[in-house]
């Protein structure tokens, strides 16, 4: 009796949480049950682009998502509706909500996987900018300056800003699968002036005292083993972007030298606006490169956004 009990109350809380937030949100009825229903079935497509077994069906179902993505946030005020059945589709804001980002993955097969996204503008009628992945015949990927057409791209499971001479810019955290042998991981820097995107910016110092010599790079980008589990995120604690030091290694037949972790930890610390490079977390006894709450903790049954797994179809192994 006392179990019917609690589950009763668990429904009736749940329900009234439901209708709290619901009623929090600038729609009408007619425009909620317009975005109830595309959720629904964008959360089939999402599923569909991560879970299906045929590439055919995947490429479909990706179509179709973009599609009726496009349509969804149509609807005035759409920027303050989550959307939290799309599972599968990282959807990041940044701290001063000027706009989200929504990016997703598509497993080709074992060797390519493809990117797509698009940044959403925090205004009542829809300011769109589609993000077009060319990473794949992208040259100096460190270096590039880049438009949205030609987007290095990668699924963002973390934004931060931060504020320069130039401006605020902020930095989105991604992963890329890239191959079967090998995966990547990336910060990039995204620059917003007057509705106009740019993917990178002359941030990153690292400084060699061994030859006195100092690069500036637009991004980072980081290759690592696909059985390595690389991390790296910002620290709120320590105020660093901290992350796996990487060191070379024997890999199996048919993967070359690959990098993996070591143990050690660098970092990228805020001066004056620019992430300058501390090539060795000195007094630092950690487990696991730090990472803010919820990203990433408590990770068992959680999937690389940390939400709850619902199956692996990606082809990925993070």
């Amino acid at each position: 009796m006392l179990i019917r009990i609690l589950f009763f109350v668990a429904i009736v809380l749940t329900a009234t949480q439901t209708g709290q937030a619901q009623n929090e949100l600038p729609f009408d009825t007619s425009e909620l049950q317009t975005l109830r229903s595309y959720e629904d079935t964008l959360g089939l497509l999402s599923f569909l682009v991560v879970n299906d077994s045929l590439p055919e069906n995947r490429f479909v179902a990706c179509r179709h998502l973009i599609k009726t993505l496009v349509k969804a946030l149509k609807t005035e005020n759409s920027f303050h509706y989550p959307f939290e059945r799309m599972r599968t589709v990282s959807i990041q804001y940044p701290a001063d909500s000027t706009f989200r980002i929504f990016t997703w993955q598509l497993y080709v097969d074992a060797n390519e996987y493809r990117y797509y996204g698009a940044i959403q503008l925090n205004s009542p009628e829809l300011k769109l900018i589609p993000l077009v992945d060319r990473s794949f015949t992208i040259q100096s990927e460190e270096q590039a300056i880049l438009p949205p057409e030609n987007w290095y791209g990668a699924l963002y499971y973390n934004i931060y800003d931060f504020d320069t001479p130039e401006g605020r810019k902020y930095l989105l955290f991604g992963y890329n699968a890239y191959s079967f042998f090998n995966h990547k991981k990336l910060i990039d820097v995204l620059t917003l002036k007057d509705g106009k995107a740019t993917f990178g910016a002359p941030v990153f110092v690292y400084h060699f005292p061994e030859n006195d010599s100092t690069e500036v790079k637009n991004r980072v980008v980081f290759t690592y083993s696909a059985e390595a589990a690389f991390k790296m995120n910002y620290d709120e604690t320590l105020g660093m972007i901290v992350y796996d030091h990487l060191t070379p290694m024997g890999g199996n037949y048919g993967q070359g030298m690959s990098m993996v972790p070591d143990g050690t930890y660098e970092a990228l610390k805020l001066e004056s606006g620019r992430w300058v490079w501390v090539p060795y977390l000195e007094n630092q006894i950690l487990d696991e490169a730090p990472r803010p709450e919820p990203v990433l903790d408590n990770r068992k049954n959680k999937d690389l956004l940390g939400k709850e797994k619902k199956g692996n179809g990606d082809g990925s192994r993070e």
